[in-house]
């Protein structure tokens, strides 16, 4: 099931896993920067949970001086309402989708698939989880923003998603208000949404590893 594109990390205690997390990177990172975040998270000894680490494909990006570097869409504009390669977007998001069917062609229940994805990574995890056509287990967005929420073709089976937003009060990246406003367009639509956040910059920090964790290991209890 390992491919080129993905890096794939099966649980720790050695067992069959029983659930997956799809974590999607940032712009111009790949999926082994969240590859310490695993060891990291708080989960019970028991928890038989794959990791699956996407890396994106190389693109230019017109706000990096058309550099190409690792992206899920081009970024046209670093204005608040960021215009973006939409297009580019909804090819990740549908690559994404593949992989999580994929999985349930291996036996994992759809409701025990969680998406997460920082920063660009989460914008394409909020269109891939929301429209997709089976139950999900939930959606984690860190420090994000929700890109395609004028947009997007909500998913009547993930009506219920239960989705996680963290976002840092000093995030110079991607400004607070911006996941502040993917929230509260979730509570609009209906979503059971819950919405936390941390001192921190364009990053992750302990406390939040640690509510991450207890959020994975509560989403995914038997």
């Amino acid at each position: 099931m390992n491919h080129p594109g993905e890096l794939i990390i099966e649980p720790r205690n050695g067992q069959p896993a029983d659930a997956c997390v799809i974590i999607l990177h940032g712009l111009g990172a790949d999926g082994r920067d969240f590859e310490p975040l695993v060891p990291a998270l708080p989960l019970p000894d028991d928890a038989a949970v794959r990791f699956i680490l996407p890396h994106a494909p190389r693109l230019p990006v017109t706000v990096n001086g058309g550099m190409t570097m690792p992206a899920w869409y081009d970024i046209k504009e670093m204005s608040l309402d960021r215009q973006i390669d939409e297009a580019q977007l909804l090819v990740s998001a549908e690559r994404i989708q593949a992989m999580v069917r994929e999985q349930i062609e291996h036996g994992i229940d759809s409701r025990r698939i969680i998406l997460a994805g920082f920063s660009q990574g989460g914008a394409v995890a909020y269109q891939a989880a929301l429209s997709f056509e089976a139950p999900l287990g939930g959606l984690l967005a860190l420090s994000t923003y929700f890109a395609t929420a004028d947009s997007v073709t909500l998913s009547e089976a993930n009506r219920e998603l239960p989705i996680e937003v963290h976002h840092g009060s000093f995030d110079p990246v991607v400004p607070e208000s911006l996941g502040r406003a993917g929230y509260d367009r979730v509570l609009t639509l209906g979503y059971p949404a819950h919405y936390r956040r941390y001192p921190m910059a364009h990053a992750l920090c302990p406390q939040q590893i640690s509510d991450i964790g207890r959020w994975l290991a509560e989403r995914l209890a038997r």
